[in-house]
């Protein structure tokens, strides 16, 4: 199931299904330790008049949304059986590591009820259950689960007064289901202690008058020691829940608007999931520096693992997106962390976890009995191109002049020296991590970054280094235009391979060859030649179905269902077309269509705002990651496109003037 919500603070990443229930939740790094793992879950139930019905009940119409340019969960639980209605406000506090949750209920019948509130907590510690405790803990009236430094205080209050009901139990082992089973009478047994595959359940009784409502707060403090969860426990008491959910509220709007971009000629709603979007890359950016590609765990119920990593690649898009919307000293995390994973030779592996530790890969260190690098160099290239980017939005040149020698110059000559006799980058994993060769997306990058490098060098009075990098760039330009360009059809190859001593040509249309192309400046971008491409792309590889958008290329299986067409559509690859369309724009009549794609995208986002990776290309569901940080970056980096260039046509400003707010 797609998380329809993400929050988060950069040590803390909780993630909410379309029931509201809680899947996911990571700590103390985001993307790493998920102590609920996606396969179990936090509930939340109601009971009344003798029924119980938790939230995944088909009796709940519920709706997961956000609060308009705040980062706060907005939820409405409407039960037409129960007679209720609830309204779910949810944080998690941007100074602490606390989750909370505001709970109002609603009585739509014109009789008092009595109304219980159940929480149920299914922790798997360090994903693992072996050593977990949960208790009851008289000191701080609350239910703590731990296991050795990671611990969780569970609490709430009702009028000034703490749960009233609660248990603690075992759950799938020794024919337990769980303790929410326990919940279904309305009373719960109050077992005070459990180990193992330990859960709980906590309650509040509440008294609803006709047509009346009643709130309570619900919380879940993560710390490393019990004495800090009591700490966090104690602070929030003492500044209210009231208070944390007001300044949270107040610290986000501050946050997102802080740079009063005019957003001209933009409906709401596109406005509305740019701020979304900033929200969802922040949530998944580590504050160690590491930007994770997805939160979701359900793609671990798929496949052999999950997207909870930093693929340098999706990173280098996320920090420049934030670096385009005033956020460089989030962004510069992002570099510093590179700089210490870089390798000694000057290039970065597949991925890596939060901790800055490898991840897992599926790239062999040998191919046909030979040693062959791991790599996807775009990875690399990317990462100093997206470097520039920060440097152009933060001015700070004692900082890159910190990192030039170490990763830098490191990764530079390494893109210098690692090519082959054509001059173009040697053979290694494409940008989709599928094939391996020689790449027009890679070459197109890797042409960008040394170009990045070069200035940088230049720049810090390093003219030798700058003239090597330039140099290099220029014969990868026409390595480029010499050996992957097919003149017959107008497009570029996807790759290129050697065998038997000739070249082997792969001419699948692939989106990200035409993208690199215009977006790292290897062609300008009134070129026939990319004219010719762009009109190949719209007929072979976007998808002639209801929903519509840019597949990655021709042929793509990769979740698609139906083989009459190309591929699914992607967001990133129909954000890229939507960025050739602005680039190309003469005046204010061609960004007409640049609107339909911002539109397109904002049309298939949750109510939330979560994008997903790719969309079913007839019934519109969001498959694969959801969401995934990078199709909030390229939704973020397009809007700003836009509106940069309305400002060059003398359209309108990008920013509002301070003194006419």
């Amino acid at each position: 199931m797609p998380r329809s919500l993400t929050l988060g603070n950069g040590n803390m990443l909780v993630c909410l299904d379309a029931h509201a229930e809680v899947r996911d939740f990571y700590f103390p790094y985001v993307g790493l330790e998920n102590h609920i793992g996606g396969h179990y879950v936090h509930r939340v139930g109601v009971w009344t008049e003798g029924k119980m019905r938790w939230f995944d009940h088909p009796s709940w119409h519920i709706t997961v949304g956000s609060r308009d340019r705040s980062f706060v969960g907005d939820t409405y639980a409407i039960n037409d059986e129960l007679g209720l209605q609830m309204h779910l406000s949810d944080i998690v506090y941007n100074e602490k590591n606390i989750f909370l949750r505001r709970v109002s209920v609603k009585n739509i019948l014109p009789r008092s009820r009595e109304v219980k509130i159940y929480f149920g907590q299914e922790f798997e510690i360090y994903e693992s259950h072996r050593g977990d405790t949960a208790y009851f803990d008289p000191i701080s009236d609350s239910i703590i689960h731990y296991n050795g430094r990671r611990v969780f205080l569970v609490r709430g209050l009702y009028k000034n007064k703490n749960f009233d009901d609660y248990t603690t139990g075992i759950f799938n082992i020794e024919g337990k289901e769980g303790s929410y089973v326990d919940a279904e009478d309305g009373l719960l047994s109050k077992n005070p202690i459990e180990h193992g595959y330990a859960d709980s359940v906590i309650g509040f009784t509440l008294q609803i008058g006709g047509d009346g409502e009643e709130s309570l707060y619900y919380w879940i403090a993560a710390g490393e020691t019990i004495k800090e969860t009591h700490e966090l426990n104690e602070y929030l008491i003492l500044k209210t829940p009231d208070h944390l959910m007001k300044s949270t509220n107040d610290f986000w709007n501050a946050w997102l608007n802080k740079n009063h971009f005019s957003f001209n000629c933009l409906d709401d709603k596109i406005v509305t999931l740019f701020g979304q979007s900033l929200f969802v890359i922040r949530a998944h950016f580590d504050n160690h520096g590491a930007v994770i590609a997805s939160s979701d765990s359900d793609m671990l119920q798929r496949g052999r693992d999950t997207y909870s990593y930093m693929w340098p690649r999706d990173a280098s898009f996320s920090a420049m997106a934030l670096d385009m919307t005033g956020n460089s000293s989030i962004s510069r995390r992002f570099f510093e962390f590179s700089n210490e994973v870089v390798s000694d030779e000057g290039y970065f592996m597949h991925k890596y976890r939060s901790d800055k530790s490898l991840g897992s890969s599926w790239h062999p260190w040998v191919r046909n009995g030979e040693f062959h690098l791991p790599i996807q160099e775009d990875e690399t290239a990317l990462t100093i191109y997206a470097l520039l980017e920060h440097y152009r939005a933060s001015q700070d040149l004692e900082f890159i002049e910190s990192l030039y020698n170490s990763l830098i110059k490191k990764t530079a000559m390494f893109m210098v020296e690692y090519r082959d006799d054509l001059g173009l980058p040697k053979p290694s994993y494409d940008l989709w991590e599928e094939k391996y060769g020689i790449t027009t997306f890679t070459s197109c990058a890797v042409y960008g970054a040394l170009n990045a490098a070069a200035k940088f060098a230049r720049m810090l009075g390093k003219q030798r280094g700058g003239n090597n990098y330039a140099s290099a760039a220029d014969e990868i330009k026409n390595a480029i235009l010499k050996y992957l360009y097919d003149e017959q059809t107008g497009n570029f190859y996807k790759m290129i391979n050697f065998a038997n001593g000739g070249i082997v040509y792969d001419k699948t249309i692939d989106m990200s060859s035409f993208y690199g192309l215009f977006a790292f400046g290897v062609l300008d971008i009134n070129d026939q030649r990319l004219e010719r491409f762009s009109q190949n792309i719209v007929d072979r590889i976007s998808p002639r179905s209801p929903v519509g958008g840019i597949a990655r290329y021709k042929g793509d299986l990769y979740y698609r269902k139906n083989s009459d067409i190309p591929g699914n559509p992607w967001v990133i690859t129909t954000l890229w077309f939507a960025q050739y369309l602005i680039a190309k724009a003469k005046n204010v009549d061609d960004l007409d269509a640049v609107k339909t794609w911002l539109t397109w995208a904002s049309k298939y986002a949750m109510p939330s705002g979560t994008l997903p990776e790719q969309i079913d290309p007839f019934t519109g569901e969001q498959l694969s990651a959801t969401p995934l940080t990078w199709s909030h970056a390229e939704f973020v980096i397009t809007v700003v496109k836009y509106m940069d260039k309305l400002e060059e046509m003398g359209i309108c400003n990008k920013v509002i003037p301070s003194g006419t707010l």
